[in-house]
């Protein structure tokens, strides 16, 4: 009879024990594989979002400038020689090596203007852009389409005394309040935002910006070559990276990650030990019978080779259903966790055949001692228990 053959035979026997081993393993390996998937999964949610959320990289214009103190109080500063941005120049930029890490560019130009008796803060902008990256603007009316709309931060409304639909002027010309932000906070409250070339036009800056924010996803690209890279391409403009939204984003990532590996490395103990439990207590039941093997002449690499096959063929069998139940319970759980109701399900077969290889090499190291315990045993031992 061939050793496989006996250990398959063995397996029939002890159904109900090699069950137990069986749901164990496939439950560890299923948690592993859900923490990492889902873990994956709400990464590549989390960075589709981060894309769109906010830029981290700021293009202003390269300029010179004097402090002057004196006597310990500062009387201010003078700049000098500084230099436009040109509207066409920022083509340039995805002409960079990691253009593929860049996810929106959202050009500005700003100034002053009068409206209604009140000095205000002109912004043109490109709304598709602008919209994009500010996901938590909330706008009450509609979202500016055509050239001649504004939308007006929720303190410029009240000073303007003006609501949706309302026209104002501006430098001669009549524009239409498309929308009202809700209050953010910021800045943004008091700004007035046109497009960017109906605002180039009443500013008399045509073809040219005041700044460009840039919005680039963090935890796969590095910040500071793209920066780099930016600033070669535009010699004339200061590039500089705003590190809060870097590193935050980056951290973000980072503790999503640790958490799985801290969770995979429990439950791959407690799989370990409930191989090496089962296993022993197989060994011990089945003392006569390896004592009879051991009698009839086999060698101790046989009864070995007997208890790493049948661990083997238990462990293969979980790293299967392991996987399988795994992404059905990542399916599962992804639309609760995930930010985004739309996430994507991270399908790799690294992970599949990741989670087999380590069934089943879990399964055959827990099961070395067992199997070493097996094959020292004393054939006497089995004629006296006859």
């Amino acid at each position: 009879m061939q050793l496989h053959t006996i250990a398959i035979n063995n397996l029939k026997r002890r159904k109900a024990k090699m069950a137990f081993l069986t749901i164990g393993l496939t439950v560890g390996i299923a948690t592993i594989v859900t923490l990492v998937t889902l873990t994956r999964s709400m990464s590549s949610d989390i960075e589709h979002k981060m894309d769109e959320f906010g830029a981290n990289i700021l293009i202003t214009p390269q300029s010179n400038g004097l402090a002057m103190n004196y006597g310990g109080i500062s009387l201010g500063g003078v700049t000098f020689d500084q230099r436009e941005i040109r509207e066409s120049d920022l083509a340039k930029i995805k002409t960079i090596a990691n253009h593929k890490n860049i996810s929106a560019v959202s050009p500005k130009v700003l100034g002053g203007v009068k409206v209604a008796g009140h000095d205000v803060l002109l912004v043109g902008v490109n709304f598709a852009s602008e919209l994009k990256m500010k996901q938590w603007w909330k706008i009450f009316g509609d979202a500016p389409e055509r050239d001649g709309d504004l939308l007006l931060g929720s303190d410029a409304a009240k000073i303007l005394n003006v609501s949706t639909n309302d026209s104002i002027q501006i430098n001669g010309e009549s524009l239409r309040v498309a929308g009202i932000l809700d209050q953010t906070g910021s800045q943004d409250d008091s700004l007035v935002f046109a497009s960017l070339p109906k605002a180039q036009k009443l500013l008399g800056k045509e073809g040219k910006i005041t700044l460009a924010e840039v919005a680039a996803l963090c935890s796969g690209c590095p910040i500071g070559d793209m920066v780099t890279q930016i600033a070669e391409q535009l010699p004339d403009a200061k590039v500089t990276a705003i590190q809060q939204v870097v590193e935050g984003r980056l951290k973000a990532l980072d503790q999503f990650k640790r958490f799985s590996y801290a969770m995979a490395a429990v439950v791959v103990f407690i799989g370990s030990l409930i191989v090496f439990v089962t296993m022993m207590g197989s060994v011990n039941e089945r003392t006569t019978e390896i004592g009879v093997f051991r009698a009839i002449g086999f060698r101790k690499s046989h009864i070995m080779r007997i208890i790493l096959f049948e661990t083997a063929l238990v462990s293969l069998l979980a790293g299967f259903l392991g996987y399988a139940v795994g992404m059905g319970g990542a399916k599962l759980a992804l639309p609760f966790m995930a930010e985004s109701k739309n996430a994507l399900l991270a399908w790799d077969a690294t992970i599949a055949a990741g989670s087999i290889t380590l069934a089943v090499v879990l399964g055959l190291v827990a099961s070395l001692y067992p199997a070493l315990h097996a094959s020292k045993m004393d054939p006497t031992e089995a004629l006296r228990a006859l």
